[in-house]
């Protein structure tokens, strides 16, 4: 599990992306959390906007990873309209919170 930690890490850091996610606070994000609690809040939510699919879980998700993929989302590389909307709202301290936080829980 050590060396996918490190490959991940390595594979993100030679895209270009900065993850703060080790400087975040899971105690700060108990704020910012209402827009995710929404929809990754629900065990096995299906959401129709803008097609059906599965809410991903994001409590025990790698914080680097949900570092990247509010980057991505609000960069324009992700596409989904509601996590572009959110993603765009946050700052770089946002994100790193909101992955500390539930790169902490289960």
């Amino acid at each position: 599990m050590q060396g996918r930690h490190l490959l991940l890490a390595t594979v993100m850091a030679a895209s270009g992306f900065a993850v703060q996610a080790a400087g975040g606070s899971a105690e700060a994000a108990k704020g910012k959390i209402s827009a995710c609690i929404g929809c990754h809040g629900i065990p096995g939510y299906r959401t129709s906007f803008p097609d059906v699919y599965a809410v991903p879980k994001l409590g025990g998700q790698h914080p680097e990873y949900i570092v990247r993929a509010l980057q991505a989302y609000k960069a324009g590389e992700r596409a989904h309209p509601s996590m572009q909307g959110i993603a765009a709202s946050l700052s770089d301290e946002d994100m790193a919170d909101l992955a500390a936080y539930y790169g902490g829980a289960r």
